[in-house]
């Protein structure tokens, strides 16, 4: 099973890579790293809910975006 922070910087990239609605990010996970729908689901939710406290905290600090 990979790490949290191994599952963290996989969506991060994937999220800047801009390949997918993080929502179908699930998938990517199932792929990359064997897990089972529910597993890829819980890991998912939870770099989400990660991502908002920790982007929410750094309010100053403006969310990377690609001009596409």
């Amino acid at each position: 099973m990979p790490t949290k922070q191994e599952i963290h910087e996989f969506l991060l990239e994937l999220r800047d890579s801009g390949e997918t609605n993080m929502f179908g990010a699930g998938s990517y996970l199932q792929e990359e790293f064997g897990m089972t729908r529910y597993e890829a689901k819980d890991a998912l939710l939870e770099w989400m809910r990660s991502f908002t406290v920790t982007h929410t905290a750094n309010a100053d600090t403006p969310l990377r975006v690609d001009a596409r």
